[in-house]
C-alpha cells in the first residue's frame, strides 16, 4: 500500500490555492413545485468541479479560479456574474462567438427539482453543444497556469470528462501539466450514467476514468462511483446502494490504492437515503494507508442534496491545505457538505465558523 505523503506546494509561492476545470451551467430552480409544473424558476449557477472551487473561495476564504469556457451571449454573462459574486478568478475562462442560434455553441442549462420525502431530486440537464465541452487541448496554457503562476492544489473530475471526444485528453493534459510542477490533483469521479449512455455507456466511462486515474493523487467519489467508474465492486450492495457497510467498503479502497499506487489519499461520502429530505451522511478518508471516519450525521435534514458532494470536497481539500491532517480533512469535509444541503442552490452559504462549529459538536439553538 502507498506510504505517500501529500506534499502541497505552500501559499506564498503560488497565485492559486485551487484551480478547477469543468463546465458550469444555469441551474433554473422551480423550489417547492416541479419543472413540469413550474411557472418561475429561481437562477443559481453550479457545475460539480467549479462548486468545488466556489466553496473554498465562498467558505474558507481560499484563491481560487476556473478553467471552462462559454458562449458569448447574455446567458454566458448571467453565468459570469454569478460566478464573479463567488469571487473565483475567471483569467482562464474562454470566450468562444456565439452563432446567434446555438447550431455550433451554446451554453448548458440545468433544470434542477430538489425532491421531497418519497419524491427523490430530479435533474433534467440541456448541455448538448456547450462551449466548455468543445475545449480541445492546446486550448488553455497550462504551462503557464502550473509553471509561471503556481497553484496549489487542481482539482476535475468525472462530470467534465463524460461532456464530449476530446475533454477526457483536455483533462489529461491538464493533470500531467499540474504533477509535473508539482502541484496535488484531485478527481472527483462524479459517475452520471445520462451523460455516458450515449458515448459507450458504462464501458467507456470506466475505459475514460481508468486512464485518467493513473494520474490522480487524491480520488474522490461515493461507493457507486468506485464501482461504475474503477470497476471496483463493494461486497453486499444491492442496486439501489440502500445498505453500506463501511468495513466492506474500506476493503474496495485498500483494493483501488494497490491497483492505483499513485493515490496518496481518497475521499468517500456515505449516503444512505431514508427519504429525499433523509439522508444519513458520514464520510471516510484513507490516507498513508489508515482510514479515517468523519463524525456522523443520521437522519440528516436536506432542503437540497445537489452539491452535498461537492461541498465535501472543498471541506476535504481545505483541511489537507491548512493541516495536512486527515482526520481533521474528512470532518471539515463532512461538515460542510451537511451543511451545504441545508440551503438551496448547487453552492454554499455557510461560514469557516459555521462548519467548525458543527464540527466541535455545536447544534442547531438560535444565534443572537
Amino acid at each position: 500500500m502507498s506510504n505517500n505523503k501529500l506534499n502541497i506546494k505552500p501559499a506564498a509561492d503560488c497565485r492559486f490555492d485551487l484551480v478547477s476545470l469543468g463546465e458550469v451551467m444555469i441551474r433554473l430552480d422551480p423550489g417547492e413545485t416541479r419543472i413540469r409544473t413550474a411557472r418561475e424558476f429561481k437562477v443559481w449557477e453550479g457545475g460539480g468541479e467549479y462548486n468545488v472551487a466556489r466553496g473554498l473561495r465562498r467558505c474558507f476564504g481560499m484563491r481560487t479560479a476556473l478553467v471552462s469556457a462559454f458562449a458569448d451571449n447574455e446567458i454566458g454573462r448571467l453565468a459570469e456574474d454569478l460566478i464573479l459574486q463567488g469571487g473565483v478568478d475567471m483569467s482562464f475562462v474562454k470566450w468562444m462567438p456565439y452563432d446567434g442560434l446555438g447550431r455550433t455553441i451554446r451554453n448548458g442549462l440545468n433544470f434542477t427539482e430538489r425532491g421531497f420525502g418519497i419524491r427523490g431530486a430530479v435533474g433534467c440537464p440541456d448541455r448538448g453543444l456547450t462551449a466548455a465541452s468543445q475545449l480541445k487541448p492546446g486550448d488553455i496554457d497550462w504551462e503557464h497556469l502550473f509553471g509561471t503562476l503556481g497553484v496549489r492544489w487542481f482539482h476535475t473530475g468525472g462530470i467534465y470528462a463524460a461532456l464530449s471526444d476530446s475533454t477526457p485528453d483536455v483533462v489529461i493534459e491538464a493533470v500531467e501539466c499540474a504533477r509535473k510542477h508539482g502541484t496535488i490533483v484531485s478527481y472527483d469521479l462524479n459517475y452520471r450514467p445520462s451523460l455516458w449512455k450515449g458515448i459507450g455507456g458504462h464501458e467507456k466511462a470506466q475505459q475514460v476514468n481508468r486512464e485518467i486515474a493513473k494520474s490522480v493523487d487524491v480520488m474522490i467519489g461515493n461507493e457507486e462511483d468506485f464501482t461504475a467508474c474503477l470497476g471496483l465492486e463493494v461486497e453486499g450492495v444491492d442496486e439501489n446502494i440502500s445498505n453500506i457497510d463501511v468495513e466492506k467498503f474500506k476493503q474496495m479502497i485498500e483494493r483501488a490504492v494497490k491497483e492505483f499506487p499513485n493515490f496518496m489519499a481518497t475521499g468517500t461520502t456515505l449516503r444512505e437515503v431514508h427519504s429525499a429530505t433523509v439522508n444519513d451522511w458520514s464520510a471516510v478518508v484513507w490516507c498513508d494507508g489508515n482510514f479515517y471516519e468523519s463524525q456522523a450525521f443520521p437522519k440528516l435534514e436536506i432542503l437540497d442534496r445537489v452539491g452535498g458532494g461537492d461541498s465535501f470536497a472543498s471541506g476535504l481539500i481545505y483541511g489537507f491545505l491548512t493541516s495536512g491532517d486527515p482526520e481533521r480533512a474528512v470532518n471539515y469535509g463532512a461538515a460542510h457538505g451537511a451543511l451545504a444541503m441545508t440551503t438551496p442552490g448547487d453552492t454554499t452559504m455557510v461560514t469557516v465558523q459555521e462548519v467548525e462549529k458543527v464540527m466541535s459538536g455545536g447544534g442547531a439553538r438560535v444565534v443572537r
